[in-house]
């Protein structure tokens, strides 16, 4: 709730420090006394457009800085860690108003936007006046208060899962349409890839074998001249290899009689053997293959030039090929398995479709009946408040089914009637001032326990009305007062007793110009502030007498409460 509000140098407030506290607050003063600028210094401070006309005059900037108590408030909270900003038990916003209209805003005395200040303010403090109204003239927040008033939440979770499955089975049947219309776009061109590939069938590590015999067969020449030169060297009088072996055969004759000494030169004569029998086998292996068709140049080259080609067209490697064909065959296998997929995926979205329409019909009934129960409360509480032909009316309109949402099937506003011959409409459209705001007094009272905004302002609810109707609106702003924190602008006695707290507003002059000042009011002063209220100028001891008999009466109503 509000704690102190603190202003300097707006319009006739030069320098003004307010504390509240809990329950009803009240604010009177003769009319022209200044008002009307508390609430657009309130107003700075929670966001609303600055002005620089509210700038005193001879002032460089005005400033307006509210504290207040915080309760325990997740949406706040997350605010405040989304922006970096440090919560605390208690919120400090202001305001600075510079002359040439540019203003700076504060939250903990840390810099922040005005639109997150205006959202945080949101939060705090709703305001409802004869020009002006926040909070439940805006249709965007009927739904929640009557979710709220009705207190379905599993119905809501419920509803708002089942919301969820069904767009995400939309998403993925989407995607998979999506998906094999692609493919199928693409199905000529991959049948006709897979073709070409499919008859070059690709081998993996095929290009560096092709290449290599390539190599070879364009030096084939020189390569055959090398081997007969190295055939001569090799066969050279009996051989490499049959002089080895003779060797070999010797020395084995009499390696038994050498004590072992011979026994290396033998390992050694085998290994050489074995070795010269491998190379040679070698050299006539290559040699072999210099031999083969004069064609097969022709034919490696083609293949590896059709290879490369193929490689270059799409976009990949020689090497990549077979993996290429591979990933391009699963392709169109996929178009027929897809077919099928698609329609499970279907049906899956019919099913999540009928289990969300399920949910959303159980919650349109239970906010229905909330409304109809919503409806007769607002309506009863409005004859006492001079509203006699008034009637409020819940409106659940349906929604199209491309605007169904994760909060139901309908749209839900907020119309009243006020007399039985015209037709119901939007609250601010059908009201006038006195009966707007309260209209809105009723809401609030009984929507108390589904409306969260810790503090409530009225200005001048009580406009037009007297008497009875007055002290009705005083009894129902002290019920309201029960749950948050209500401060009221008011010219009327009866409520002006229901006040836990009282401070009169009233303008002073003197030769420096005209000055606004708010002083908290107890005792005897304020019984001659309500009796002010009574008679008017002239107070008279019956208008004190009739003032005292106010403020007794209602200590004698909460003491009993």
């Amino acid at each position: 709730m509000l704690r102190t509000l603190s202003i300097r140098n707006v319009v006739l407030i030069e320098r003004l420090d307010l504390g509240f506290g809990g329950g009803l607050g009240v604010l009177t003063g003769e009319t022209g006394s200044g008002k009307s600028i508390l609430l657009d210094a309130l107003g700075l401070a929670i966001g609303v457009r600055a002005d620089s006309d509210l700038i005193r005059q001879g002032a460089d900037q005005s400033a307006v800085t509210a504290e207040f108590e915080l309760s325990e408030s997740s949406e706040i909270d997350a605010l405040l860690t989304e922006h970096g900003i440090e919560g605390a038990s208690n919120l400090v916003l202001r305001r600075v108003v510079s002359a040439d209209g540019r203003s700076r805003a504060f939250i903990n005395d840390q810099a922040v936007s005005v639109a997150l200040l205006r959202q945080i303010g949101e939060i705090l403090v709703e305001v409802h006046g004869q020009l002006e109204t926040h909070g439940l003239l805006d249709p965007a927040t009927h739904r929640r208060f009557v979710d709220a008033f009705g207190g379905y939440q599993n119905m809501l979770q419920a509803v708002s899962d089942k919301y969820k499955e069904w767009r995400a089975a939309v998403s993925a049947f989407e995607k998979a349409s999506a998906n094999v219309e692609k493919a199928k776009r693409d199905e000529e061109y991959l049948r006709h890839a897979v073709d070409e590939l499919q008859a070059i069938d690709p081998k993996e590590d095929e290009e560096d074998e092709l290449a290599g015999k390539r190599s070879v067969l364009m030096n084939a020449e020189q390569l055959i001249e090398a081997l007969q030169e190295a055939f001569v060297d090799i066969n050279e009088g009996n051989g490499v290899e049959s002089g080895l072996r003779s060797a070999l055969q010797k020395v084995e004759r009499v390696a038994d009689k050498a004590g072992g000494q011979f026994d290396n030169a033998v390992s050694s004569l085998e290994r050489a053997l074995l070795e010269a029998t491998e190379g040679i086998a070698e050299l006539e292996r290559v040699s072999n293959m210099m031999e083969l068709d004069p064609q097969e140049l022709e034919r490696i080259e083609e293949r590896l030039f059709a290879l490369r080609g193929l490689a270059r067209k799409h976009n990949t490697d020689v090497e990549k090929l077979p993996a290429l064909l591979a990933e391009m065959v699963e392709q169109l296998a996929v178009l027929t398995d897809r077919a099928g997929n698609l329609e499970a995926l279907a049906k899956k979205v019919e099913k999540m479709k009928a289990d969300y329409v399920a949910a959303a019909g159980k919650l349109s009934t239970a906010r229905k009946k909330t409304a109809d129960r919503l409806d007769k409360a607002v309506t009863k509480e409005l004859p006492p408040l001079k509203l006699e032909a008034a009637s409020f009316h819940t409106r659940l309109d349906d929604l199209d089914e491309n605007d169904w949402n994760e909060f139901g099937v309908e749209y839900v506003s907020f119309e009243v009637k006020t007399n039985p011959n015209t037709a119901a409409g939007p609250i601010h459209k059908v009201a006038s001032g006195g009966e707007l705001a309260r209209i809105m007094l009723a809401l609030k009272v009984v929507l108390a326990d589904a409306d969260a905004v810790p503090t409530i302002i009225f200005d001048e609810v009580d406009a037009g009305i007297g008497g009875a109707a007055a002290a009705a609106v005083g009894v129902r702003l002290g019920r309201l007062a029960e749950d948050v924190q209500v401060l009221v602008v008011t010219h009327s006695p009866q409520v002006a007793a229901r006040g836990n707290t009282h401070f009169q507003i009233s303008k002073t002059g003197d030769k420096d110009g005209n000055i606004t000042q708010v002083g908290e009011l107890t005792g005897e002063v304020r019984t001659e502030e309500i009796a002010r209220m009574l008679s008017g100028a002239e107070i008279t001891e019956e208008a004190r007498a009739a003032a005292v008999s106010l403020l007794n009466t209602n200590e004698q109503v909460e003491a009993a409460q």
